[in-house]
């Protein structure tokens, strides 16, 4: 039979004294380390801030070739550019470069969009996103609204055209349909749209139903039968 005896010879409660002692140091070094892991995001995210408003004067000087020469947002129609808006950024007349808060915005706004390709040769998501959100930002701080968008129309990724790989939503549009955004039939104008979100994955040369399926989603949004469900609800599950 096993037995238990007691040791009433030492102190009682040192033990849960030296616990206590170690649990507030513990807690005092995760405090800290929090503190310096805010504060470094901070510092990171500040850097792609003070890069974007360094750059600012080239950046407006491009834009506003882009806008004089007829590729600005207002050269899409004001129906298309309020629809490319809806789809891409329904908060980006608002926001100062970050919208969590917005149905159908998702995580990252056109600013942040036109951040990852103006301030990264090589952009990864992780705690790059810091330093892209503070880009975005100083953007948002030194150029107007419609520089910002004619920037990102002139930058986006447009997937493969019939000689390769496409960039800019003006030089797709006239590649593809060998017309502006702005004579494009409804249908034209939203598989255009549809392939902003993935690519590398639609084909505007060919034959895609999973591209025309999106299409459908966006024309559905666009003509007010629908709306995104939630802020990450950015392929439209709820206009299927």
């Amino acid at each position: 039979m096993l037995q238990f005896t007691l040791d009433f010879s030492k102190p009682q409660g040192t033990g849960f004294l030296v616990s206590d002692v170690s649990m507030r140091r513990i807690f005092s070094i995760a405090l800290s380390l929090f503190f310096l892991i805010l504060a470094g995001a901070f510092g990171y995210g500040a850097i792609g801030y003070w890069d974007a408003v360094r750059q600012a004067d080239a950046y407006a000087v491009r834009a506003d070739s882009l806008i004089a020469d007829g590729r600005g947002p207002n050269d899409l129609g004001i129906e298309q550019l309020r629809q490319v808006i809806l789809l891409q950024d329904p908060g980006f007349l608002d926001h100062a470069g970050v919208d969590l808060s917005t149905a159908g915005a998702g995580l990252t706004t056109i600013s942040q969009s036109l951040a990852k390709r103006l301030g990264f040769e090589d952009f990864h998501p992780g705690i790059r996103k810091i330093r892209q959100t503070g880009f975005a930002i100083g953007l948002e701080r030194e150029l107007a609204k419609d520089q910002i968008l004619a920037l990102w129309l002139d930058s986006v990724e447009m997937g493969r055209g019939p000689e390769g790989w496409m960039t800019g939503f003006f030089a797709a549009s006239e590649s593809i349909y060998s017309r502006a955004p702005s004579e494009l039939t409804d249908q034209e104008y939203h598989r255009l749209l549809a392939v902003l979100i993935a690519p590398g994955r639609f084909r505007l040369l060919e034959s895609d139903e999973e591209l025309d399926d999106r299409a459908s989603r966006i024309a559905r949004l666009t003509s007010g039968d629908c709306s995104p469900e939630s802020l990450s609800d950015v392929w439209l599950d709820a206009c299927v």
